[in-house]
């Protein structure tokens, strides 16, 4: 049987994570001895565990040791091993998967937080003038050549721990289910954007098609022009039909009265090809054409937006990154600096934002579809809040709570 001793640190009791690396111990096959614990008396003790880790053979173990490294066991004190990139694009077999909790390596016997942290990416040792820094990128990105960490050596994740206050962000909220308060939640969620802006935060607003669908996106107006929204992140669907509202008063050719329209079939065709004679969405702001909805508001408070295409698009938009990698990117550069992010009734954006975020972002993802919070969840972004309701009435509420509207 071969064998190895870990080390946890911090909130590990109160926050389960003493327990799942137990568990995931277990579940594996493997066996532990606990050699030393010394559990924290008050809320700012931390608490201490060694843990002998036992496999049937090397391999056994191992494997095990990758695991629970991801769960914040620390498996070694040694530098960080890595492995030359052999092609562009192409990784070291054994190398080191990311989450999206903060990690750290070791390197020349110094403890250095990786930059950009997100999950299912690798960790590359980048030399800047002369100083070596961890940074995490993907696999695309990867150039022949580059240091790429492999092993499980000097590596230390950093969990998420059970918050002390009452909010609904605190980590391992209770399970997704639509039986919640509401109001409750609409009033916690409007005082942590008041929070988050008191202190020159960043909040990105991921949205589907629904909400311009069901007329939701006027209230989203507002909270552009007022500095609650710092990015946008949407579909050419949402893009579109907000545009075709503010041309002509419909989406998908329905208007106000649920009626559809007269040759409103194609309006959000002739709305797409009304940007692209203009040359694109600034532009038919500047020459007058688009004079209202959520992205004419962006770009009158110069609020950067993304909108990400997909293989179902119509047209799509000039202004649509139809590269999803680009489109990636592109988030990568405001999601990395948010403080908040709020998703509402889109599945496929909002996980795309979710595999990007790094676990300090307060998230929260609300959509009828019970399905769509707890994918989020199970896809690796534990940190978000899931709410099931009506993303469009929810955000009714919430524009009470944050004006203070009766």
């Amino acid at each position: 049987m071969n064998f190895e001793v870990v080390e946890l640190e911090g909130h590990i009791i109160d926050s389960n994570i003493l327990s799942k690396v137990l568990d995931k111990i277990i579940s594996m096959g493997g066996d532990f001895e606990i050699e030393k614990l010394e559990v924290g008396k008050t809320n700012e003790d931390k608490s201490y565990a060694r843990i002998l880790v036992k496999g049937k053979d090397g391999e056994h173990l191992d494997n095990i040791l990758r695991e629970i490294q991801q769960l914040g066991a620390v498996v070694s004190t040694d530098d960080v091993e890595t492995k030359k990139a052999p092609r562009d694009k192409v990784l070291p077999d054994d190398f080191y998967g990311t989450t999206n909790l903060p990690t750290y390596v070791k390197i020349d016997g110094v403890w250095k937080e990786v930059e950009d942290i997100e999950m299912d990416c690798v960790i590359v040792i980048e030399n800047r003038n002369g100083e070596k820094v961890p940074v995490c990128k993907r696999m695309g990105l990867i150039k022949e050549g580059d240091e790429v960490v492999v092993g499980y050596k000097g590596i230390r994740v950093v969990p998420l721990e059970r918050s002390r206050e009452k909010d609904i962000f605190g980590f391992m909220q209770s399970e997704v289910s639509p039986e919640k308060p509401l109001d409750y939640y609409s009033k916690m969620i409007a005082e942590e954007i008041k929070r988050i802006k008191k202190n020159n935060g960043k909040i990105v607003w991921v949205v589907g098609t629904a909400i311009a669908h069901t007329r939701a996106h006027k209230i989203l107006e507002k909270f552009v022009r007022d500095g609650y929204v710092d990015a946008l992140f949407c579909g050419n669907g949402f893009a579109t039909m907000d545009i075709e509202y503010a041309l002509f008063g419909t989406t998908l050719g329905m208007d106000d009265t649920c009626n559809i329209v007269k040759g409103g079939y194609k309006s959000h065709l002739v709305a797409i090809n009304e940007m692209w004679k203009a040359g694109g969405i600034k532009e038919a702001v500047k020459k007058g054409i688009l004079k209202k909805g959520v992205l004419y508001e962006c770009v009158k408070n110069n609020v950067p937006y993304v909108i990400g295409g997909s293989l179902r698009d119509d047209g799509p938009l000039p202004d649509t990154i139809t590269d999803v990698m680009v489109a990636q990117d592109e988030m990568r550069k405001h999601a990395k600096n948010a403080d908040m992010c709020i998703i509402l009734a889109t599945m496929l954006h909002g996980i795309a934002t979710g595999n990007i975020l790094p676990a300090r972002v307060k998230t929260v993802c609300i959509d009828m579809n019970p399905y769509v919070v707890t994918r989020l969840q199970d896809r690796g972004t534990h940190q978000a809040v899931g709410i099931v309701s009506d993303p469009c009435a929810f955000l009714h509420l919430l524009e009470k709570d944050l004006y203070g509207k009766e």
